[in-house]
């Protein structure tokens, strides 16, 4: 008979120490998904530092990347648990930095090695090219006993936003569409609509607050007003920035983005055709004005747009920028994620669809999404489909 271990459980068939190996990363994997939005240019990696007492292995140190990206999971793990690292197992959810950074930061390896750590057990290697497999050879090289591959599917989807922007030269975009019972977004003539129940809304803040930046088309602009921002108690200060595709530059200076311009920067992306007398105004009121060509169809080039974010550091995008978005970011595969929030409320009357013909036949494609969760928030039920990472 033919015994498949997976590939963190040793080949003498340590099933506990696996069992171990696989608790603790999902800690660490805990620890980086909870700070994912605030931690851009940089991945969100957490770090748990285990030691054995005579009760069992112990956890003696915890850490995640810090806002802004510096310090890394792993120094901030080490200093928590101090002289404790000594012979202790490091637990990290992506590959150690192996280089000197412009800013003199000591590597995370040497880091490592130096805090006395004995074995480093790692979920994913980091396809950035300044580390991509040489942090686990040079910890191996120092000694340290290295593991690869614990939970690597759950790191690859926590740690999408920074492999999408360092593989494709863009950010991952999650697509969130609340929609009736019917599937409309709005009613005649676009007029707004209450579609999510309480709970489903502080559902997609906290989703916001786990993006770096959110997208919407200056139509949600002009139709909505919208402020764009987090509002749950005690994650106000977790507002990403907000982005406005915006080819002709309409998006009116009065509008609640500047009414709440200190929550969150306002970036707005135009054409480089759009006018520059409304260019200086939006910038006087606050925002940021970028320029990007435009498609063949005539509208922005939203995979331009999209790398040009990347170049600014931003590694997770929340669309929710209506149908018309939606459906062309999908239809030129520039959706990693998609959130479908379905309420029971019914508008029984001709509205705007939320799921156009082409957004609905991407996602029933085959091979492109696969659905991968299914939640219930109050009375609304949220679909969440992925692409492979």
């Amino acid at each position: 008979m033919t015994v498949v271990r997976p590939p963190w459980v040793a080949a003498d068939g340590d099933a506990a120490q696996g069992a171990r190996d696989e608790a603790f990363m999902r800690r660490a994997l805990a620890l980086g998904d909870e700070a994912l939005g605030t931690t851009w240019p940089n991945p969100s990696v957490g770090a748990v530092v285990v030691r054995e007492t005579t009760n069992g292995p112990a956890i003696v140190g915890e850490g995640v990347t810090q806002p802004g990206g510096r310090p890394h999971g792993e120094p901030v793990a080490l200093d928590h648990a101090g002289d404790a690292a000594v012979g202790a197992t490091l637990y990290v959810t992506l590959e150690p930095c192996a280089h000197r950074s412009v800013r003199g930061a000591t590597p995370c390896v040497e880091r490592t090695f130096l805090a006395g750590v004995r074995r480093a057990v790692i979920a994913i290697e980091d396809p950035n090219r300044h580390i991509a497999g040489l942090g686990v050879a040079l910890l191996r090289s120092m000694g340290v006993s290295v593991t690869t591959g614990v939970l690597r599917g759950d790191a690859a989807r926590s740690h999408r936003g920074h492999f999408s922007r360092v593989r494709r030269g863009r950010p991952m975009v999650t697509l969130k569409i609340a929609r009736t019972a019917d599937n409309y977004c709005a009613g005649p003539g676009g007029a707004r609509l209450q579609i999510s129940c309480g709970e489903a809304s502080r559902e997609v803040h906290l989703l916001r607050a786990h993006h770096d930046a959110i997208m919407v088309g200056v139509g949600t602009v002009l139709a909505d007003d919208p402020q764009l921002t987090v509002r749950l108690e005690g994650l106000e200060h977790r507002s990403p920035v907000r982005v406005v595709l915006d080819s002709r530059l309409r998006t009116p200076t009065d509008s609640a983005l500047f009414r709440t311009a200190r929550a969150a920067p306002v970036w707005i992306v135009a054409a480089e055709d759009a006018p520059v007398h409304a260019e200086h105004a939006l910038r006087g009121a606050g925002a940021e004005v970028m320029r990007v060509g435009r498609g063949g169809d005539g509208a922005l080039d939203l995979k331009e747009a999209l790398e040009l974010l990347a170049t600014r550091g931003i590694t997770r995008v929340f669309s929710e920028g209506g149908p018309v978005v939606g459906e062309q970011l999908a239809l030129r595969d520039l959706v990693d994620v998609m959130v479908v929030s379905t309420s029971v409320k019914r508008l029984d009357a001709p509205g705007v669809v939320a799921i156009r013909d082409g957004l609905a036949e991407r996602l029933a494609a085959p091979g492109v999404f696969t659905l991968r969760a299914m939640q219930v928030h109050g009375d609304d039920t949220f679909e969440i489909f992925e692409r492979p990472v």
